[in-house]
């Protein structure tokens, strides 16, 4: 799944999303980054940061009571500098086969990987 980081919230290093359901008036979110679920929920944004923060406070707490190891949040989103005859190879490949940057990098590594 894609996300825009720059919609999310952020709290000791962990983030999460912001939605919205029409359904009950409610926003909502999950923590991502990790394996496993941390939901939150509220009436209005300061409600759902209050409880997402409160979600992870609990995580910490229940992962302290527990002796279980905090899982450090993990995310799909890498930097790479490449040389410019690449850039320019790999953007001509993503336009001739109709596809993203980022779709036609993780295709390559996939098939790189995979092989």
């Amino acid at each position: 799944m894609n996300y825009d980081f720059n919609n999310l919230l952020e709290y000791n290093g962990y983030l999460g999303t912001v939605e919205f359901a029409l359904e009950g008036n409610v926003f909502h979110g999950k923590v991502i980054g990790i394996d496993g679920l941390i939901s939150y929920e509220g009436k209005n944004l300061e409600s759902l940061r209050q409880d997402f923060e409160e979600a992870i406070d609990d995580y910490f707490t229940m992962c302290k009571d527990n002796d279980i190891e905090l899982q450090k949040p993990h995310f799909s989103h890498l930097s790479v500098k490449i040389p410019l005859t690449l850039h320019k190879h790999l953007a001509a490949f993503s336009i001739k086969n109709n596809k993203t940057l980022s779709e036609a990098v993780e295709e390559a590594l996939a098939d790189y990987i995979t092989a």
